[in-house]
């Protein structure tokens, strides 16, 4: 698994990095609208179970089209327009529920569950859009990526050969609080690195605040998918990157720590 892992790394990295430096910010937007397409498929195959009674093709094919027009908006830098396009999401979805209510309650659960995969990933995803979009951009998305993949990765190893202590069992049971620690450690030296060379005129105490919380918003997205997992008794969220699972799998963390990202590159930093 470990060197699945790695060969799957090493050969998304130079296209990944080549997309962010040379594609421009509308390539760049066009594929997190890719990304979100493919995510919300491997979303709906987790929280939708096959024993929905009504018929979820609609709310699914409602979030396929507002999820990439979101996308949209991130990259036209038009915030309101993202909150309208969630209202009227939830606006439509309402109106196909109420002529299955009469034969079916639980459509709202449905009505439900299309909201939270609009909010979880279109919307989270179009603040790396806003992002790339702003001042420094590139290097932004380049350094938020280097402290959440950093994380992820120290996490995994820490855990895996120092862990003794479970984090939170009932939702993942193999997490234990040393992989937390190791993770955290990762983002901020990760961070610092990134820090000295390319923003060295970023102060030290908000830099070293905004590490930890991008590692805690990380973690959280983590945790938060393995419990959509769990109730699904699933392990992954598909089979697309081997060693990795599913995109949704890999971005879990990314979701999170991209609006807490944004919120201290606008407000804080």
């Amino acid at each position: 698994m470990h060197l699945k892992r790695w060969i799957t790394a090493f050969a998304a990295i130079p296209l990944l990095a080549l997309l962010i430096s040379s594609g421009g910010t509308l390539m760049f937007a066009g594929v997190i609208g890719f990304v979100c397409l493919i995510a919300l498929w491997e979303f709906f195959h987790i929280i939708v179970g096959k024993t929905e009674r009504s018929n979820p093709f609609c709310f699914k094919l409602l979030a396929f089209i507002l999820g990439p027009a979101i996308i949209w908006a991130a990259y036209m830098n038009s915030f309101k327009s993202m909150l309208g396009l969630i209202a009227l999401n939830l606006i439509v979805s309402a109106l196909i529920s109420l002529p299955k209510f009469k034969f079916d309650a639980s459509v709202s659960g449905i009505v439900l569950k299309q909201l939270l995969a609009v909010i979880y990933i279109p919307l989270f995803l179009s603040y790396l859009v806003m992002i790339r979009n702003g001042n420094d951009g590139i290097s932004w998305i380049f350094f938020l990526l280097l402290v959440v993949f950093s994380g992820d990765t120290g996490a995994f190893y820490t855990g895996s050969y120092l862990g003794r202590h479970k984090l939170c069992p009932a939702v993942s049971p193999n997490k234990t609080i040393e992989g937390s620690i190791g993770g955290l450690a990762a983002n901020v030296c990760s961070g610092a690195l990134f820090k000295i060379f390319f923003f060295p005129l970023l102060q030290w105490n908000l830099s070293i605040l905004f590490f930890l919380c991008i590692g805690v918003a990380g973690q959280v997205g983590d945790l938060f998918e393995s419990k959509l997992k769990r109730v699904a008794n699933i392990k992954d969220s598909g089979s697309l990157l081997p060693g990795h699972g599913g995109f949704l799998d890999r971005i879990d963390a990314l979701l999170f720590a991209a609006p807490v990202a944004y919120l201290f590159k606008e407000y804080i930093l």
